[in-house]
């Protein structure tokens, strides 16, 4: 019992010996008293309860669209709007407002790569003014891709976020002759053994049913292309890299190095299977997923966020590898002309709307969680 309350019951009591209450006056009372009573009873979230903490006790959002660079938030913020921007004290100073609309659809941009992705999440979940207890965080980004699980534009929601930066690595040119690359797994002996998993962030598993959902609602929708997309992709021999893009559900791989070529690809097509126990497919390449998603861990355990909401959309601007004949450096340098980014970026909104607008309109049936279908 508080101090609040223990007052008003002081109060009551002293009045007592100076003369009776009126019956109205006795029903207010009451009524206040059971209030202040029930405020004591923390909300709970997934048998945790949620901190009591002054800064949960602002505006509630539905939905927060994470962006990493201006263009991937731009687009969202062309079709969303209108906007209130609010200021968030630890923000990137690039990016220093939240925008959100009258839906409580709101849009962060992180700053690119590891450190810039934590920091703006941890300044959002611990020190905004933001209620997001029930939020559904959308990761959406632009990718490199494998040309054996996608294409250009292609988007892909992933169960898995795997970290391909946790890795020993020795020049490729120095290696052991029967080693397939220079990667292996930290204080392994070879690329085939799976490490401990020591920093508890190498691999991170989404809920399922968040997935399955999203991907359900998206995956028929007519998805952005280019001239220049379509002319790269014809250099491509195989399906399904030399078709159309399309909505996929395959895994995403973090790491602060941009890579592109054959030999590394395929370590990070091992290293994810590795990881996810045979479950995992990798499909894009991107910085900041692992690191998102462990500051909304740390802001989890503490009862601010609900990790159940978590989803990670990722589309294809460029292949992550080069086609026959071509070098993975002349894929590496020419990534920006292959056509991609453009539809791309598009194709954030285009596929992730769908289960924004879903969570928006159908408040009722997502405020619990995801709703069963």
């Amino acid at each position: 019992m508080t101090k609040t309350v223990q007052s008003i019951k002081s109060s009551i009591v002293r009045r007592r010996f100076r003369r009776a209450l009126a019956p109205c006056t006795v029903i207010v009372m009451a009524a206040i008293l059971t209030s202040l009573a029930r405020a004591e009873v923390p909300v709970q979230s997934h048998g945790k309860p949620l901190s009591r903490d002054r800064h949960l006790r602002g505006r509630q959002v539905k939905v927060m669209i994470v962006s990493m660079f201006g263009p991937e938030g731009q687009v969202w913020l062309d079709k969303l709007g209108p906007w209130q921007a609010v200021k968030i004290p630890g923000l990137s100073p690039d990016y220093p407002d939240i925008h959100c609309n009258v839906q409580d659809v709101c849009v962060m941009t992180t700053g690119m790569g590891h450190a810039n992705a934590a920091a703006s999440m941890m300044a959002v979940t611990f020190f905004s003014t933001f209620d997001l207890r029930r939020t559904y965080f959308v990761i959406a980004g632009v990718a490199g891709i494998d040309p054996m699980q996608g294409t250009l534009g292609s988007a892909a929601w992933a169960k898995y976020l795997v970290d391909f930066g946790i890795q020993w690595e020795i020049d490729a040119r120095e290696k052991p002759d029967g080693w397939p690359s220079g990667f292996l797994g930290i204080n392994t002996k070879s690329s085939e053994e799976k490490p401990i998993l020591e920093y508890r962030t190498e691999v991170f598993a989404l809920n399922p049913e968040l997935v399955d959902t999203a991907f359900t609602l998206s995956r028929n929708v007519d998805l952005a292309d280019s001239a220049q997309a379509q002319a790269t992709r014809a250099r491509f021999g195989e399906a399904p890299a030399n078709r159309a893009p399309t909505v996929l559900q395959c895994d995403t791989l973090s790491s602060d190095i941009w890579w592109s070529g054959k030999y590394i690809g395929e370590r990070a097509r091992s290293w994810t299977r590795q990881l996810t126990d045979g479950h995992g497919t990798y499909c894009t390449t991107q910085q900041e997923d692992n690191a998102t998603y462990e500051a909304l861990k740390r802001a989890a355990s503490t009862g601010r966020v609900d990790l159940k909401r978590v989803a990670a959309l990722r589309t294809g601007s460029d292949f992550d590898r080069p086609r026959d004949g071509q070098s993975a450096s002349d894929n590496l340098i020419t990534s920006g002309s292959q056509g991609g980014y453009e539809p791309a970026i598009e194709n954030l909104y285009r596929a992730g709307n769908p289960l924004v607008r879903d969570i928006a309109t159908h408040w009722d049936r997502w405020r619990n969680g995801v709703p069963l279908r």
